[in-house]
This record gives structure tokens, sequence and C-alpha cells, in this order.
């Protein structure tokens, strides 16, 4: 399994990553360890906006990468409705991505 998170800064900005362990990945980026991105580093994580779970790894990778590109209205769409990535983002369409809702950062400190 592969997953893709979009967690939300102090600033209000969104930082978007895949992993295939996002427990751990989250941890890194909040309690700013070394392994976290230096963006995270600089921009203290707030919260949790979304984590959606693929099969497929090149799905993972194709669909941050697409997030990134958004325009953060239509981020915020995405984030809004999660299950629509192949409607908003058509390219990933023939991908399967569930979302797994509920997760908070207390989840993936232990």
């Amino acid at each position: 399994m592969y997953f893709v998170y979009v967690l939300r800064c102090r600033d209000g900005s969104l930082y978007c990553g895949s992993t295939p362990d996002y427990k751990r990945r989250i941890k890194e980026h909040f309690l700013r360890l070394p392994a976290a991105a230096k963006y995270t580093k600089s921009h203290r994580v707030t919260g949790v906006e979304c984590v959606w779970e693929t099969s497929d790894k090149v799905a993972a990778m194709k669909l941050e990468y697409r997030f990134k590109k958004l325009q953060r209205e239509k981020k915020l769409r995405l984030l809004e409705n999660p299950s629509a990535v192949g409607k908003l983002i058509p390219e990933l369409s023939e991908y399967s991505f569930s979302n797994i809702t509920g997760v908070k950062i207390e989840d993936c400190l232990n």
C-alpha cells in the first residue's frame, strides 16, 4: 500500500507527500525530525487534511505531483471532496484511491 497525505501548516499553507507509511511520515513532519521535509521544518504542521490510499506506487507519486501543481482553489475543492480525485484530476481516473477519514496527528505519534 502507498499513501498520499496533505498536511496543513500554521501559516495556512498545504504540504503534500507520498509514502508507504503515512503515520511514520506525518510524525517526522510534525516533530520536525531529521527526515522531515525542509518545508515542514520551516512551516510548522498543525493538522492532517487528507490521506489517500492506493495499491500502486506510481499512482501515489502521480497524485502527489498533480496535487502540487493544482491551483489552491482546486486543492481546497479536492480536500472538500477527496473521493473526486478522478473527476478533478482526469489523468488519474484510471487509478483507484480511497480516502482514509479521521486521521489526526495524535494517531501518528505512537
